[in-house]
């Protein structure tokens, strides 16, 4: 089966436009490796484009998406970490000097955590397994009052997130030495604006004013 037509003419558009324009970059990123400003933890949601939000050029960031935007705790036993994988690789080979979490609006894993939790659904598959990471979200009465449940449970999980980075030793470390600052960020899919967590409120606010 063929790739689909609608893929195969959009590279060819980026080779028109995008890699013609910045051919230079590419080939100096090709040369030089990568030295992104920030690492990214955001969903799989195709709604949700990081580069673009942040209008931002090949090189600049260094993006893992899974689902939800989740970060697990430290747990250096057993094989398979892709998530924490990427985080050692970005704090420690490519000492980022930012590490976001960006979550959003209508974020489908977050929703299907809270309707297995309403129905009492046994946690299965690998998903099912995935979203036990929003176990125990605590909940601000100030986002349910100013944004409304959904929102709330959205901004919960990016704080939990935040909240599990810093049980990393070398994030820690890399913070205490003033290399690393932790951010949380929301996306608003139809508004198409951000919000970010105020570190010293513990409230999220609109990164930049309307």
């Amino acid at each position: 089966m063929s790739l689909p037509k609608s893929l195969v003419e959009g590279h060819l558009r980026f080779r028109r436009d995008s890699y013609a324009r910045d051919r230079g970059r590419y080939q100096q990123l090709a040369q030089l490796g990568q030295s992104p400003v920030a690492m990214v933890v955001g969903c799989c949601d195709a709604r949700v484009d990081v580069s673009l939000i942040f209008d931002a050029k090949p090189g600049d960031l260094f993006i893992l998406r899974n689902v939800a935007n989740l970060v697990p705790p430290y747990e250096p036993e057993g094989k398979y970490h892709g998530t924490s994988a990427a985080i050692e690789f970005a704090v420690l080979g490519l000492n980022v000097p930012n590490l976001i979490v960006l979550g959003h609006s209508r974020c489908g894993g977050v929703a299907a955590y809270r309707q297995k939790v309403r129905e009492n659904v046994t946690k299965e598959g690998f998903i099912g397994q995935w979203l036990t990471l929003l176990d125990n979200l605590k909940l601000e009465e100030a986002d349910i009052s100013a944004r409304g449940d959904e929102t709330a449970f959205e901004l919960a999980a990016i704080r939990s997130s935040l909240k599990n980075l810093r049980t990393f030793p070398f994030v820690r470390k890399a913070m205490e030495d003033g290399r690393l600052a932790l951010h949380g960020l929301h996306f608003d899919i139809g508004a198409g604006e951000l919000l970010q967590l105020d570190q010293a409120s513990g409230r999220f606010e609109p990164l930049v004013e309307a």
